[in-house]
């Protein structure tokens, strides 16, 4: 893959948790994920999967290395600017939801699109039961987040990632807490945003049939990644 078809690559990327006794996690990791990729990361507990993706997804800054977003190089870049390019460029799905259980589930697709405020309240409206509709909850709309099973929460926070149309998603084992059943619907969910949108997913995931359903594998062990075993 040409640099030029990247939507996101880290080079030579390292994270040290400065403590008493420095900890590595993640070391001098090269990946490059172009557009309308479907990528799993796996690995052993431990293994730097959660924290390269926090790298990815610029809610973490490297020790050392650099991440390019859609070409554009995030290094040294403060948390209001970070913070921007997640809100437009990045959505994220993570294994507990973190719906706010306060909100109905409309309002908690809406909020992504109230943080960036390039909308009016009918478009943000309009948009947020689209998103539903297309996941099959829109007859949940009203609800809050404790009336729904397990499942349904996570297709809305699949909705709410989706909320301002970003082109990269970013999930941390997002079927983690499922049963089987919602577990494959999710699976068939993140593929076809991949087909039918062309959205570049990334997944962390302990699953084996999870990762064998995805386009590529990045695994990783004490940080690195192992050649042996990405594909």
């Amino acid at each position: 893959m040409s640099g030029g078809d990247a939507l996101i690559e880290a080079r030579g990327v390292t994270r040290v948790l400065q403590e008493a006794v420095p900890v590595t996690l993640v070391r001098d990791v090269d990946i490059i994920v172009g557009k309308g990729e479907f990528v799993s990361v796996t690995g052993p507990s431990g293994s730097g999967k959660s924290s390269l993706l926090y790298l990815l997804g610029l809610l973490d800054v490297p020790t050392a290395g650099r991440v390019f977003i859609d070409g554009e190089d995030t290094t040294g870049f403060d948390a209001d600017r970070l913070a921007a390019i997640r809100l437009r460029k990045i959505g994220f799905v993570f294994q507990f939801h973190f719906l706010l259980p306060e909100f109905s589930v409309l309002r908690n697709v809406m909020l992504p699109m109230q943080r960036l405020n390039r909308a009016g309240d009918k478009e943000m409206t309009e948009r947020s039961h689209q998103l539903l509709e297309e996941l099959e909850i829109a007859d949940q709309a009203k609800k809050r987040p404790d009336q729904l099973s397990g499942g349904q929460r996570q297709r809305v926070a699949i909705a709410r990632a989706l909320a301002n149309d970003p082109a990269l998603i970013l999930a941390d084992e997002p079927t983690g807490n499922l049963d089987s059943k919602n577990s494959q619907i999710v699976q068939e969910i993140f593929a076809k945003l991949v087909r039918d949108e062309g959205r570049t997913v990334i997944a962390v995931t302990h699953e084996p049939g999870f990762a064998e359903a995805t386009e590529r594998n990045i695994h990783l062990v004490d940080g690195r990644i192992d050649q042996g075993v990405t594909r």
